[in-house]
């Protein structure tokens, strides 16, 4: 099987690239559409390759590798120019003629995606995201709007592992329950102190957690939730003008940060339920976990690199539901002037309260 593939034109031979737009593959030269089963044949092979390499061996295809550096290089078929990426590239685009190409070998048995959320928003809209994530913000330097730079804009297919599972939670909360009484002389402030208790079980479905070390754990979790009703049976056919990466993180490795995430969401839930108490805290808190299952996804994400002022700003766009975050640099002049307002305020409703109600 040929492992580094490109999706061609069956009327003219261009390249073909998925368009979020119309959710189909479409030629850029000739305007021609297709659907994504029209393409099924080309990954039919993939269910049938078994992975038996070691990681070292998953860019299978390649036409040589680094071991040294961890990069690899193919040879794209159009052009004959190198297409160099790391070891968990899976679809990119040849830098010499920009044809799409997908390194199929990156894709075949266990590496093979369950599923993908194919993107639903194009690179305009993700400068555009960037643009209105500037506006209204009073510590933003001023010329950062005109002077910033952006170096890249990537339309990224990042690993994730989604994890359902089943949880039991024994959880205990202190709490307290206040009283007022008064008798002839005196008013009195009774508090009475409680250990609650709550057993129970809940269930989760696709709970997400990236399976990239290239990708920043925060990042990515800050531009979530995905909505999985999206998700299709995986296909090639979504990657064609995107960049990818295959997973580098076993599910096995993700699962305890996809347990803190249930476990914080399950004592949430419960404290959230407790009523008629005051300062309900946390004391102890056991979970156990069961009919645990993890499907293997590719999820859209907008990745935008600006400079200004000699610094590096990256930002993250969710490709499906236009969640936009990122940092930005803070005017220290305007925080410096936003810092004594709020102080000078502040000491002038102090003033005033001590004169009218206390003077």
């Amino acid at each position: 099987m040929a492992q580094l593939h490109e999706y061609e034109c069956p009327k003219c031979g261009g390249a073909l690239e998925f368009n979020s737009a119309i959710q189909k593959l479409k030629c850029p030269y000739c305007d021609s559409e297709y659907e994504i089963s029209e393409f099924e044949a080309v990954d039919s092979a993939l269910d049938q390759t078994e992975n038996e390499q070691d990681s070292v061996d998953h860019a299978d295809g390649a036409d040589s590798e680094d071991s040294a550096s961890g990069l690899v290089s193919y040879v794209c078929k159009s052009c004959g120019g190198e297409i160099v990426g790391d070891s968990t590239l899976a679809s990119s685009a040849c830098p010499f003629c920009g044809n799409p190409v997908v390194m199929m070998g990156q894709l075949s048995g266990s590496l093979k995606p369950d599923y993908i959320i194919p993107f639903k928003l194009d690179k305009k809209a993700a400068k555009e995201a960037l643009k209105k994530h500037l506006e209204g913000k009073k510590l933003l330097p001023k010329v950062f709007k005109n002077e910033n730079h952006i170096d890249e804009i990537k339309g990224l297919y990042v690993p994730f592992w989604f994890f359902d599972t089943d949880v039991y939670a024994d959880i205990v909360f202190k709490a307290d329950k206040t009283s007022l009484r008064e008798d002839n002389e005196n008013s009195y402030r009774d508090v009475a102190h409680y250990s609650l208790s709550r057993k129970g079980n809940m269930s989760f479905e696709n709970v997400p957690v990236d399976a990239s070390q290239a990708m920043d754990d925060a990042l990515m979790e800050s531009i979530e939730p995905y909505d999985f009703a999206d998700a299709k049976k995986f296909s090639t056919a979504y990657l064609a003008g995107y960049a990818a990466d295959k997973f580098d993180i076993e599910s096995s490795s993700c699962l305890p940060r996809a347990k803190d995430r249930i476990s914080l969401s399950v004592a949430g839930a419960v404290k959230n339920s407790i009523t008629g108490y005051e300062n309900v805290t946390l004391e102890n808190a056991d979970f156990e976990y069961s009919d645990t299952f993890a499907k293997y996804a590719l999820c859209p994400v907008w990745l935008l690199n600006t400079s200004w002022n000699n610094e590096k700003f990256t930002f993250a766009m969710n490709g499906q539901t236009g969640r936009f975050v990122g940092n930005l640099p803070v005017d220290k002049g305007a925080l410096k002037k936003y810092f004594f307002t709020v102080a000078g305020i502040s000491a002038l409703i102090v003033y005033l309260f001590i004169n009218f109600f206390l003077g």
